[in-house]
Formats: structure tokens, sequence, C-alpha cells
């Protein structure tokens, strides 16, 4: 299925807990021209993430969206993911992207943004999902790492696979410098799904994504060491 229409401005939601990082990756590309989208809203559930900063900062509208109130019912991720979507809703938005978004959401998302909810994770999905990535690869012993954007679904960092990105692991490399590298790399490809999205080049197949109009890699294998 085709995931998006013709190219055009996507409208965006963005969810952050943290820094924003690929938030501003995003607000870079699309104010380089890079990038045919509108951020109409970012939300967090941290009150002072540094997200919302970055928001205000460029003109965007911020939304804090406090979990506590929510905590005491039954099915308190539900409702809060609930309250999530009335803000998506109120604001029209198209695709969400989660960027360092440290709540679980749950299919009440999921569902509502069925192929039109991303994430980036900092592995080579599906190898390392979850938390420690880099730690975990260092622990195995990997010879390449790298960086992930996929479609969310349910299962955590288990969604069709867009875009990803590869780094040689360094001998000398710590969590710390790995992580580093990789995030270099989840700044340049998330502006890149979301951009294949809004030309309407995006066509998931079970598992699988396929781009449209995909060049040949020039490169043909990476080699480490």
């Amino acid at each position: 299925m085709s995931v998006n229409g013709k190219s055009q401005r996507v409208r965006i939601g963005v969810l952050a807990s943290g820094r924003g990082s690929n938030l501003q990756a995003i607000i870079d590309a699309i104010e380089a021209g890079t990038l045919q989208a509108h951020i109409v809203v970012v939300i967090s559930n941290k009150r002072d993430a540094q997200a919302l900063e970055r928001a205000r900062r460029h003109g965007l509208q911020d939304v804090f969206v406090d979990p506590k109130p929510f905590a005491g019912q039954p099915d308190s991720r539900e409702a809060y993911d609930r309250a999530l979507l009335d803000v998506l809703h109120k604001h029209e938005v198209e695709l969400v992207l989660l960027a360092g978004y440290m709540k679980i959401v749950t299919p009440v998302l999921t569902q509502a943004y069925e192929n039109r909810m991303m994430n980036i994770h900092p592995s080579l999905l599906p190898a390392f999902p979850g938390l420690d990535v880099q730690k975990k690869a260092l622990e195995w012993g990997v010879k390449v790492a790298g960086c992930t954007v996929h479609f969310v679904t349910p299962g955590v960092d288990e969604g069709p696979i867009i875009v990803q990105a590869a780094v040689p692991v360094l001998e000398q490399d710590t969590p710390e410098t790995l992580a580093t590298r990789i995030l270099a790399e989840e700044h340049r490809i998330y502006p890149r799904a979301v951009q294949l999205y809004a030309e309407g080049r995006l066509r998931v197949e079970g598992r699988r994504v396929h781009v449209e109009g995909a060049p040949a890699a020039a490169v043909t294998s990476l080699l480490n060491p």
C-alpha cells in the first residue's frame, strides 16, 4: 500500500521527551528547503524538555501533556495516548514523528496513525531494540552499527524499516563515542525518510517498505576492519 499521495508540505506532529536533537535536524531541513513539511505541533510528556524550548525558539506550537493525572486510571497508558491523540487531531497532524520520546505508545496511537508514525532508533534493527543500544553493540563485538527509521507498530522497535545508515565500530569506541557518530547519521536519515513520505514514494507490503524510484546503491559493501 502507498502511505501518501503526491508531494506536498506534510503536517507533522513531533513527540519528544528530551533534548530534541532529531527535532532540530527536522527543523533545519525544513528551513533549508530540503524537506517539504510543516511542524504544526511539538508535544512532550516532560514540562522541562529541551525539545519544547527548541520549538518555541523556532516559533512552533509547543504542548506539554502531563502524564500525572492519568497515573491512577486502570488504562493509564491508553488514556494518556487518547489525550495525545486529541492534540494531534486538533492540529490536523498527518504524520507523527517520535524524536527521543521515552514512552511506549499504545495501539490508541499506532492504529490511528498506522503507517503514518515514524521513529528513529540508534541500531541496525532488528538488532538491539530497546535501551542501552551502543553498550549492547560493543558487548556483542559487532563490527558495524548504525541507525534505523521505521514505522511505529505496537511492538517496541519492530515496525517496517524505511531507511538505515551504517557506521563502522572502531576498536577504541566507547558507548559514548559510538553514539556520537551514530547520532550524526540519525540527523541525516530522519529528514530523508520524512521527505520520501512527503513525495509519496513509500509503499508498505507486510514488513517491507518499498521506496519508489530509489537508485541503485553506489556502495555495494562495507568491510570492517
